[in-house]
C-alpha cells in the first residue's frame, strides 16, 4: 500500500492535462501524485475537435485545422469562413504520445497501469482499490463516470451523442481539404437528429463520421449502412479503403454531476459534467476547467466552488427537453440558426462567450414554439 497527496483516476484528456499541469508547476513539486489508467495509451481511440481564435496551446499537436466550414440542411446549405476562429482537430494518439511522456518524466508523479475497481472515502483519505493492489490518496480526481446514476435521475433528460467514423483514402481527389463539414443534415433523419461530419485532410483522405443526438444507440450495421450510403452519394465512382475506424458515445444531459463530488473525491472530464450538454464538445472546456481547478488548489479554495450554474446551462436544458420529446426537430433548429445567423456568432454562443444581447440574437433565430413550450413546462 502506498500513500499519495493526489490520485488521478483515468488518463484521458482531463487526467493527463491535470497531471501535466500539476507536474509542470513548482508549487506542487513537494506533492506526491499517482496516475492510474488501465490502458497504456498507445491506441488512437478518439478524435477531439474544437475551435478557438488564433494560436493555441495544442497547435503543435494538431492533425489538421480549417478556416472554412460547410453546413447543409434540408433546404439550405452554406460554405463560410469562420475567421477569426479556426476549427482544429487533435488525434488521441498524438495527444497521448506527447503528454504521457511528459507526465512520466516528472519526478513526483508515479504512473500505474491498472484498473480501478472501487473508491472508499474516509475522513483521512480515499482508499483506491485496483485489480492488483490498494493505494491511498488525500485527494482523488476521478474520471470514473457512473452512468447508472445519470440514467436514474429522471428530472433531466438523457440523450446520447453517438457516432461511428471511418478514416478513408480514395483513389481520386474528391475532398476539399480547406473546408470541414461541420453538420450535414441532408441524410435521412428517421425521426432523430442525424448528420454527417466530414474532416478532410487532403484531396483523397478524410474522416467521414455519422453522428446522432438521440436516446438510443444503433446496431453497428446501421451506422455502417448510413456511412456507405453517404460515401456512395458524395464520392460517386471513386473507390476507397478504410484506414481506421472510431466509434463512441457521449452523454448529453444537464444532470448535476457536481453532486457526486465530496470532500476528497472530485470528478473531472465527462464524469465532472465538463461536456457541453447540447453538443457533446468536451476537450476545450476541459482545458479551461483544468486551469480553474489548479487555481483553486493553489489558493486552497473549496473545490465545490468550481461549479456555477449559468445561463448557458438553462439554454442547453431547454434544447435537450425539446430533443428528448421531439428528437426530429434537431435538424430544423440548427438549419434555422445557420440560415439566419453568422457561423462566428453560433460558435461564440456554443463556446459560452456571448453577451445577453448576442444570446437574444441566437434565440430569436430559433423556431419559437418548441422553446416556448419547453420553457412553459420547466416553469410549471
Amino acid at each position: 500500500m502506498s500513500n499519495y497527496d493526489y490520485v488521478i483516476v483515468g488518463a484521458g484528456a482531463a487526467g493527463l492535462l491535470l497531471a501535466h499541469t500539476l507536474g509542470n508547476d513548482s508549487f506542487f513539486s513537494e506533492k506526491s501524485i499517482l496516475v492510474i489508467d488501465k490502458s497504456d495509451k498507445t491506441e488512437n481511440d478518439r478524435t477531439w475537435c474544437f475551435w478557438e481564435k488564433g494560436s493555441g496551446d495544442f497547435d503543435a499537436l494538431l492533425h489538421k485545422a480549417w478556416k472554412d466550414i460547410y453546413f447543409s440542411g434540408r433546404d439550405f446549405e452554406l460554405s463560410s469562413s469562420i475567421s477569426p476562429y479556426t476549427y482544429k482537430m487533435l488525434r488521441g494518439t498524438d495527444f497521448y504520445q506527447h503528454f504521457v511522456r511528459k507526465v512520466k518524466a516528472y519526478s513526483n508523479i508515479t504512473w500505474v497501469q491498472d484498473e480501478v475497481v472501487q473508491l472508499n472515502e474516509s475522513k483521512q483519505a480515499v482508499k483506491v482499490t485496483t485489480q492488483r493492489t490498494i493505494f491511498f490518496g488525500k485527494q482523488v480526481f476521478s474520471s470514473w463516470l457512473d452512468m447508472e446514476a445519470v440514467r436514474k435521475h429522471k428530472h433531466y433528460p438523457l440523450l446520447q451523442q453517438h457516432f461511428m467514423g471511418w478514416f478513408l483514402k480514395t483513389d481520386k481527389p474528391v475532398f476539399n481539404p480547406s473546408e470541414a463539414t461541420f453538420m450535414d443534415f441532408s441524410v435521412p433523419q428517421k425521426g432523430n437528429t442525424r448528420f454527417m461530419y466530414v474532416l478532410p485532410f487532403s484531396e483523397n483522405e478524410a474522416l467521414v463520421e455519422y453522428t446522432l443526438f438521440s436516446e438510443e444507440l444503433l446496431e453497428q450495421s446501421a451506422y455502417e449502412y448510413e456511412i456507405k450510403a453517404y460515401i456512395k452519394q458524395k464520392l460517386k465512382d471513386s473507390d476507397y479503403e478504410i484506414l481506421e475506424r472510431e466509434h463512441g458515445s457521449i452523454p448529453m444531459t444537464c444532470y448535476p454531476f457536481h453532486n457526486s463530488n465530496s470532500n476528497r473525491i472530485f470528478h473531472i472530464g465527462i464524469a465532472g459534467g465538463w461536456a457541453k450538454p447540447s453538443t457533446g464538445f468536451t476537450f476545450y472546456n476541459t482545458h479551461k476547467q483544468i486551469g480553474r481547478l489548479v487555481h483553486h488548489l493553489k489558493k486552497n479554495k473549496p473545490l465545490y466552488r468550481l461549479y456555477k450554474k449559468h445561463k448557458f446551462w438553462f439554454y442547453d436544458l431547454l434544447l435537450l427537453d425539446i430533443l428528448y420529446k421531439q428528437n426530429y426537430l434537431g435538424s430544423s433548429i440548427f438549419e434555422s440558426l445557420f440560415k439566419k445567423r453568422k457561423p462566428q456568432l453560433i460558435l461564440k454562443f456554443l463556446e459560452e462567450e456571448t453577451s445577453v444581447w448576442e444570446d437574444l440574437k441566437i434565440i430569436s433565430a430559433c423556431p419559437k414554439w418548441p422553446f416556448i413550450a419547453a420553457l412553459w413546462n420547466r416553469i410549471f
